[in-house]
């Protein structure tokens, strides 16, 4: 496992993070293990979510901490913030209230005094940039969270949030993978008259770069949104076959492969697993181990249906 100086303690996280949005299905005993398993392999960062499963999902890991608190030291929890539904109505809230309502339901459920990492989730376009000061500011000083980062945000939005936000904005976490790859294309592509070079999300990846902010990767083995695995889909053949030769060479499966090549980015990155297998956990904390050559990254980017001018 490889690992990155992370935040204003220096932490060292791994590269490989457990995202536990599909856990409700888990009792906490199959979770314990589960988390066990990701401890064993390296993995020390732990992704969740306010509104994963209503908040089930950060229940399920508050049982676990409950009888296991011996786990908590060894684990770096983030989980996310504002995506709210109420009377069948989806809606983003980053105001000061539900921030600091959030923050402290995120606390009760995991049962934990703290947690290591709070992200915006999905940007909120009605956001106030004091609100949000206000409210991380006093969970800050509480002790109630360490570090603050945005999610699925471009470079004005958070330089808008960095003029009046006094905590350093630390982490966006994007959607990125082999076959999902608009933050990309359009770097590839530039002053070109082609559907893949328009500039969808502002160059986030350089913006990142530029300013210390950590990528994590989100879907690392999606397509679209939500729309499915690209990993043995017969609508990515040629991907498949890349990926499968590559794996072959390294000792590696084809998913270790496809997360190798999210990881081989020049600039701190994590890319965030969402299977509730523990075999399959190992096989992907594996992709941390592989550097690809530049031949193979450029390879799988247009085995994925993608070119190069």
């Amino acid at each position: 496992m490889r690992y990155i100086e992370f935040g204003k303690n220096h932490k060292e996280l791994s590269t490989v993070i457990l995202g536990m949005m599909r856990i409700s299905s888990l009792s906490p005993n199959e979770t314990e293990d589960l988390i066990e398993t990701a401890l064993h392999c390296g993995i020390n960062a732990f992704d969740l979510a306010d509104c994963y499963a209503d908040g089930l999902c950060e229940r399920i890991v508050g049982k676990v901490l409950s009888s296991r608190p011996d786990l908590r030291d060894h684990m770096w929890i983030q989980s996310k913030c504002g995506i709210r539904r109420e009377d069948g109505i989806k809606y983003f809230d980053f105001s000061k209230e539900h921030i600091t309502e959030a923050i402290d339901g995120i606390l009760m459920r995991l049962n934990t005094d703290h947690i290591d990492s709070l992200l915006l989730h999905r940007p909120d376009t009605l956001m106030e940039a004091d609100e949000i000061n206000d409210a991380i500011n006093d969970a800050v000083k509480a002790g109630k969270i360490i570090d603050f980062g945005v999610s699925n945000m471009n470079p004005l939005m958070i330089e808008f949030l960095s003029r009046d936000v006094e905590e350093k904005i630390a982490i966006n976490q994007i959607q990125l993978s082999a076959a999902f790859t608009p933050a990309i294309d359009a770097g590839l592509h530039v002053n070109m008259s082609t559907d893949a070079g328009i500039v969808r999300d502002g160059s986030i990846l350089e913006y990142c770069r530029l300013n210390n902010i950590v990528i994590q990767a989100w879907s690392v083995l999606q397509y679209g949104f939500f729309e499915g695995v690209f990993i043995g889909n017969p609508k990515f053949e040629a991907l498949n076959k890349v990926l499968s030769r590559i794996a072959s060479e390294h000792s590696v499966t084809p998913e270790a492969v496809a997360i190798a090549w999210v990881l081989r980015y020049p600039h701190p990155i994590q890319a965030v697993i969402g299977t509730t297998r523990a075999d399959r956990v190992q096989q992907m904390a594996m992709g941390a181990d592989i550097i690809l050559s530049r031949k193979e990254w450029y390879e799988i980017y247009q085995a994925a249906g993608n070119t190069l001018p």
